[in-house]
């Protein structure tokens, strides 16, 4: 199966779904069920601690809504950080009116004729039909905890109140973004946050700093930290249990990889220097509500599936926890 980076991974989401994978309806998503008993509900939550995933990410391209439910029944999954992406397409976003690559700001007449065509649907979007995808999950055992959002410094006010009104109505009890290190991003976003009284969980990547997230919380008791492990680690070259310790009330979720000192590579769960097992267990014993989300991208083996990759990242953190 071919795998992507997080970038490419965003292009793709944002301008490959077909029109023909649109679900139309909240029941289509189990439309077999007519004939067919309803899977027994996931559940992976061990000894108090929520594991969930990021998807459609971590599956290695994009996924509609109803994919992304059968995987995770499949594997067991009860909690997702969903991207705002496959939502969208659920309520019939059309992906060819979507903005190209990154998108900060249009450049063409036709683009820009876009971006406005994307607000305009947005702001006409009912947010029942947004609770009714929520139920549909909800339904199936899968809590959608966190909404990621791509782009989202670049949105105009408008679209920023929109993805925070879709977050609540999904039942996301936080957003996650990349982190800017642009303190005008920070602040401005920390505004929103505690105009909507919702965390947002800042993504670090391996230049990411303690300093960098500290200071975007100086703006907003709402700014928050996606601490991501295996970033943290192949950065910082220390553990990130210290950080977590200091600032767990305001971390939803973390990130969950293996990864090498020194900006090391990627690995499965157990071979790299990143202390899971260690973060999971001090998150189980205080008790804190803070998703341990696997992000899946060491490279897939030869004779695996991404599918059980996760599968067996699940695992080695079940048995961290119980």
């Amino acid at each position: 199966m071919l795998t992507y980076s997080r970038r490419e991974f965003t292009k793709l989401a944002l301008t490959s779904l077909p029109a023909a994978a649109l679900i139309s309806s909240p029941s289509s998503l189990f439309a077999a069920e007519k004939t067919t008993p309803r899977p027994k509900k996931p559940n992976s939550k061990f000894a108090g601690v929520q594991i969930g995933l990021n998807v459609p990410y971590s599956f290695g391209i994009p996924r509609t809504a109803g994919e992304i439910l059968e995987h995770c029944i499949e594997l067991n999954l009860s909690a997702v950080e969903l991207r705002a992406q496959p939502v969208e397409a659920f309520l019939g976003l059309p992906a060819k009116i979507l903005p190209p690559g990154k998108g900060a700001v249009a450049s063409t007449p036709a683009a820009e004729a876009n971006v406005e065509k994307v607000r305009a649907w947005r702001r006409a979007v009912s947010m029942d039909r947004v609770k009714a995808f929520r139920r549909t999950f909800e339904d199936a055992g899968v809590a959608i905890e966190i909404l990621k959002v791509d782009r989202f410094f670049a949105l105009t006010d408008d679209m920023i109140d929109y993805h925070f009104t879709m977050a609540k109505a999904l039942g996301a009890r936080a957003i996650s973004t990349e982190i800017s290190k642009t303190q005008s991003d920070m602040e401005r976003m920390g505004h929103f946050a505690d105009k909507h009284r919702l965390l947002v969980g800042y993504h670090g990547h391996a230049s990411t700093t303690p300093a960098h997230w500290e200071q975007a919380f100086a703006y907003s008791k709402f700014n928050g930290a996606n601490v991501d492990l295996g970033h943290f680690v192949a950065g910082n070259n220390i553990s990130p249990a210290d950080f977590i310790k200091k600032h767990h009330a305001r971390i939803p979720h973390i990130h969950l990889k293996d990864r090498k000192k020194n900006n090391g590579a990627n690995l499965a769960f157990g071979e790299g220097d990143t202390p899971i097992v260690e973060v999971l267990r001090l998150i189980r014993d205080q008790r804190w509500k803070i998703q341990g989300t696997i992000e899946l991208e060491y490279k897939v083996p030869a004779g695996s599936t991404r599918l059980q990759e996760i599968a067996r990242s699940i695992k080695y953190c079940r048995d961290a926890l119980v």
